[in-house]
């Protein structure tokens, strides 16, 4: 078994896609829009789907606004220098929520960002 794809429903897939592709430099993958479910999905990502995971990003035409609930928690990205990630994403117009630093209690380098829709992004130094 392996992870093929988280999904998320996104308000304005425009905006998302430029999100996840100019500022985070994922590449689209696929798209394809269906008529008579009245939805398009879009898959984005740093691989070909057959060698790494994707997002789904899942655009509902009749839907306006979606509750992220409280269960939620983040995706994360290894990046091979936080800070600079963080600089890249500000340079690009993209949302951090919490610069680079410690975790607490830990030596693990963080830092947070934010996609058009509010979904949390982990940026974190891959470990050896």
């Amino acid at each position: 078994m392996r992870l093929l794809h988280t999904m998320l429903r996104v308000r304005d897939l425009e905006a998302s896609l430029s999100f996840y592709t100019d500022v985070l430099g994922m590449r689209l993958l696929r798209k394809k829009d269906y008529p008579g479910g009245k939805f398009t999905l879009a898959f984005v990502g740093y691989q070909d789907e057959k060698d790494g995971a994707a997002i789904e990003l899942t655009h509902n035409w009749d839907v306006d606004d979606y509750e992220l609930g409280n269960a939620y928690g983040h995706i994360a990205i290894a990046v091979d220098d936080v800070c600079a990630a963080c600089e890249r994403i500000k340079a690009a117009g993209g949302k951090v929520t919490r610069e680079a630093g410690p975790m607490k209690e830990s030596t693990t380098v963080l830092a947070f960002v934010e996609d058009p829709d509010g979904y949390k992004i982990e940026l974190l130094t891959e470990k050896e």
